[in-house]
């Protein structure tokens, strides 16, 4: 019996496949009933590691029968594990063809958003191509979700990018989404972890002129990355962005700029400077 919370085992992972074998000679001798009967029960779980692992393991049926058709069908049941199982068959499949995978997400991100996030952060891994693509239409999408996802997993090409990552970020810095705000902030520490000195150059020029709310994201990044300087574990810190935040700071306290200034001197006053 496969349980319904956690990890799989290495007896779970056999019955799950044994289940799938059985799945795949049920569509291969046209007995659909059977097989979409098999699909939907085990596919029925709380357990998200199981939708995982039994979506990828749908996806490498070879033969003729319908799975297609069942999986697609699934992504519109009203049970959220079946519809997150029928997502995870159309990205493991459809590996070759990222723009399919940006459409199925597309369609899923507020009915399956667990996966969804979990696909698009994996997306910015494996295929930043597609996603610099499409992802700046859907950061200008009315729907606050859709903006909001736009950015998941970005911080996987904040060290290779990390302009094309400020430049996308810049364009949502203002939004009035509580959710969006939290997004930029989480993406703007990533960069400044990995790319300090583009990150903060940027962040002085977007604090000039601003108002009230964008100090405030900005507060709430900077503050971030000044917490991390402060901890005592050198782990995630490299030498680069110990001296240039060190570096920085110092300057900002200094600074012309009232906004830019006043910053500082509350980061100053975290890093112990």
């Amino acid at each position: 019996m496969i349980k319904a919370v956690g990890r799989l085992n290495i007896d779970e992972i056999k019955e799950l496949d044994s289940e799938t074998e059985k799945i795949f000679r049920y569509l291969d001798q046209d007995k659909e009933d059977l097989a979409k009967k098999k699909i939907l029960k085990i596919s029925n779980t709380p357990n998200y590691f199981v939708r995982e692992e039994f979506g990828k393991r749908l996806a490498q049926y070879t033969g003729t029968g319908p799975l297609d058709t069942i999986c697609s069908e699934m992504l519109e049941d009203h049970l959220y594990g079946i519809r997150a199982t029928g997502l995870f068959y159309f990205y493991n499949k459809r590996q070759s063809e990222p723009e399919i995978i940006v459409k199925t997400i597309e369609k899923t991100f507020e009915t399956v958003p667990w996966e969804s996030e979990t696909i698009a952060f994996e997306m910015w891994k494996r295929h930043s191509g597609v996603m610099k693509k499409y992802m700046p239409i859907w950061a200008e999408s009315p729907n606050e979700k859709k903006r909001a996802i736009s950015m998941h997993g970005m911080e996987n090409i904040a060290s290779k990018n990390p302009q094309f990552v400020l430049n996308f970020v810049y364009a949502l810095l203002d939004d009035e989404s509580d959710e969006v705000q939290k997004k930029v902030s989480h993406i703007l520490t990533q960069v400044g972890r990995q790319r300090p000195l583009q990150c903060y150059t940027n962040v002085r020029k977007w604090l000039i002129g601003a108002d009230e709310k964008r100090v405030k994201t900005i507060w709430q990044t900077m503050k971030k990355l000044a917490n991390i300087f402060a901890q005592r574990s050198k782990r995630d810190k490299t030498y680069d962005f110990i001296n240039i935040t060190q570096k920085t700071v110092q300057e900002w306290r200094t600074d012309s700029n009232p906004a830019v200034a006043s910053m500082g001197a509350k980061l100053a006053h975290i890093i112990g400077k």
